[in-house]
């Protein structure tokens, strides 16, 4: 039998004594430090880390509390959940009742393995698409499996993108459910357990009380959290606001091919919830902050994961129904801003100049300044913002936090403003830092304020020449004409600095005039191959279209620019960007039919190019092509009476009301279409019989 490798000598024994010792006294610290986090009040830092209060040591949040692990699927398993979201991605169902029966198949072979699809690499993004294409009896059946396992399962890496589009997709159904009357309410049997989706909420929120604090900062819980809370407020779920504060850039959109898996138009509304909604908004608010101090909060405003949930109690909080909550000790925002009111000396005045120029922590101080009271914007800005606006505006992170400011402001202090930036706006012209500029003058028009001496300054910033202005604010280069694809295979490629142009460019449209005489004179300055290459990309096409139908946009600009084009309409009708100019030339024409019907026999002309391209046919469709080839009479009457072609429907224009002079026009020409065509009618049977 071989024997032990043991080294000889009292030296050795020594040293695996004191290992030995070493090693047991690591594991008594690190026993009383659990019990001490069990026993004892624990802090949150902004970097995840629990502070102990007896010894002041640090340890992780993921160190003191285990995930249980819920088990593998086997081999064959793996293979057909993997199969079965393939089919799912696909979407190749002959039928509606098809995906449902095979909806139900994958049910079965899930019962009792959900925990473990969740948890699994592979196989989550399949649970995520049956949640997306679950029915409500379905999805209350998933969430009574996942009832009392949402704390472990928020705080996986993949579990908790399924909670998260578990909690969207159930949020218009609670609606539904609360807003049904009787008879909406489906039968159920006798011996049927009934189980409100309402409830299954609250059992959710009850399981994550008192763990809010820490999972705040959790690298994955946070964002389940923040649907959470959106869901509960009856805030919309897909605008843009809300989308960016629950989900980062690099989530992955899992979908289903050729099946819309937004929930329904409660996705972009505000939706009635039950009171019990907001009451639990309440409880979760003032237990997240009742337990944490001023320093916390601050600390939570620079964090990358915490500011986000921060900033959406904060949002919660102050549009809420109780207005008086913020003004309570316990509120977040006395709590960041303890001074009443703040300004310079006191303890708020620092930690607004912090935020104002961190990447992370100006996002929160935009929400203070959005949505706090008027009493609390007034003082900050008099003391802290008011005197270096045209400083602020200047800086790339603090310009976002100026955009908030000027969105407040009342036409005396917007005036002030707008004579503290003018100095700084060739500066900002030059750095590409449009966006206070398009706020200004966005701000200026609402509240009738004269922007000639912001025309004047950006007409010296892009440069008095009429040909050269234009292309400048929208970043074009000299070979953009040549790079423009033709068709369907225009590449999709938007420059962030062109994007920025042709917002302002189009906020100047919408001003009568010097300001939107700029954009006009730059667009007839063109050449027609920079006009086509504007036509065609992305960003730019946007302010082509806004000159056609803007209402500063005069009959004069319209003709020439359809001049400009009209030989070039087949090129733009196919063309996945330049289809949306021609859409926009319906409408800019009108009161124009002679160029309308130009255009149309343009399209006319190359019919078989329209139809081999998708975005053609779309435009042959919206122009109605078919009516103007086969009756054009019919089309005549259809177009001076301001109908157009949209899904095979007949919509009516926009517009202003007509006089009686337009309506008698209307009526005579629909007359004497029905009379062409009672008239065709007629000659087509003589023919016929003389034929006979």
């Amino acid at each position: 039998m071989p024997r032990e490798n043991k080294r000889r000598g009292r030296r050795d024994e020594k040293k695996n004594e004191k290992k030995r010792k070493r090693r047991e006294e690591a594991e008594a610290l690190n026993g009383s430090k659990k019990q001490k986090f069990e026993d004892e009040a624990d802090y949150v830092s902004f970097s995840g880390q629990r502070l102990n209060e007896g010894d002041g040591t640090r340890e992780s949040v993921g160190e003191v509390r285990e995930i249980p692990f819920y088990g593998l699927l086997n081999g064959g398993e793996q293979e057909y959940f993997k199969r079965a979201d393939e089919m799912l991605e696909l979407n190749q169902f002959n039928s509606a009742e098809e995906r449902s029966l095979f909806l139900e198949n994958v049910y079965k072979e899930a019962d009792g393995k959900e925990l473990k699809i969740a948890n699994s690499q592979s196989c989550s993004r399949l649970m995520e698409r049956l949640i997306l294409l679950s029915t409500p009896a379905q999805l209350k059946i998933l969430f009574q499996k996942f009832n009392g396992h949402f704390l472990n399962l928020v705080q996986h890496r993949f579990a908790s993108h399924c909670c998260e589009t578990l909690f969207i997709k159930s949020a218009p159904i609670v609606t539904q459910e609360s807003t049904a009357s009787l008879e909406e309410q489906p039968i159920r049997a006798d011996a049927e357990i009934y189980v409100s989706m309402e409830n299954l909420f609250l059992f959710a929120i009850n399981e994550l009380e008192g763990n809010m604090g820490y999972l705040m900062t959790d690298r994955f819980a946070s964002h389940v959290l923040r649907v959470l809370l959106v869901v509960l407020s009856g805030q919309p779920l897909e605008k843009s606001p809300t989308r960016s504060l629950l989900h980062s850039r690099k989530k992955e959109n899992v979908g289903v091919s050729g099946f819309d898996t937004r929930t329904n138009h409660l996705s972009l509304e505000k939706r009635p919830v039950p009171e019990v909604f907001q009451a639990s908004i309440d409880k979760i608010i003032s237990e997240t902050v009742s337990g944490l101090d001023t320093t916390f909060l601050r600390s939570l405003a620079a964090h990358p994961t915490g500011n986000p949930m921060l900033q959406l109690l904060l949002e919660l909080e102050l549009s809420g129904t109780d207005k008086g909550r913020s003004k309570g000790e316990n509120s977040i925002l006395r709590k960041l801003l303890p001074d009443d009111p703040p300004a310079e000396g006191n303890e708020s005045a620092p930690f607004v100049n912090g935020l104002l120029y961190d990447p992370v922590g100006s996002r929160l101080l935009e929400v203070i300044l959005k949505h706090c009271p008027g009493k609390t914007f007034k003082a900050l800005y008099r003391n802290l913002l008011k005197d270096r606006i045209g400083s602020l505006a200047r800086n790339e992170t603090a310009g976002f936090v100026v955009v908030k400011v000027l969105d407040r402001l009342n036409k005396q202090d917007l005036e002030e403003a707008a004579e503290s930036i003018l100095p700084q706006v060739c500066g900002l012209v030059e750095r590409s830092r449009t966006v206070v500029i398009r706020s200004l003058i966005e701000r200026c028009a609402i509240k009738d304020i004269d922007t000639s001496d912001i025309a004047d300054v950006l007409n010296s910033a892009y440069g008095s020449d009429t040909q050269t202005r234009l292309p400048k604010m929208l970043k074009l280069r000299e070979n953009q004409s040549q790079d423009a694809g033709e068709g369907d295979d225009h590449p999709l490629t938007a420059d962030p600095g062109q994007l920025h142009g042709s917002l302002l460019a189009q906020s100047m449209l919408a001003v009568p005039g010097p300001m939107s005489a700029l954009v006009f004179e730059g667009l007839l300055a063109l050449p027609v191959d920079t006009i086509l290459a504007v036509a065609e990309n992305q960003a730019t096409s946007r302010v082509l279209q806004a000159s056609l139908t803007s209402p500063t946009s005069t009959a004069q600009f319209k003709r020439k620019i359809i001049n400009f084009l009209v030989d070039k309409i087949s090129r733009l009708a196919t063309g996945i960007v330049g289809s949306h100019v021609v859409d926009t030339l319906w409408d800019a024409t009108a009161g124009l039919e002679h160029y309308k019907e130009r255009i149309a026999n343009e399209l006319l002309k190359n019919e078989a190019t329209m139809r081999e391209s998708f975005a053609g046919r779309l435009v042959w469709k919206n122009w109605m092509m078919d009516l103007f080839k086969h009756r054009k009479m019919d089309w005549i009457a259809k177009t001076k009476a301001g109908e157009r072609g949209a899904g095979g429907a007949a919509v009516k224009s926009s517009g202003a009301k007509r006089s009686g002079i337009e309506l008698a026009r209307d009526r005579f020409a629909a007359a004497k279409s029905r009379n062409g065509a009672a008239k065709t009618l007629h000659s087509g049977k003589e023919r016929k019989f003389q034929r006979r």
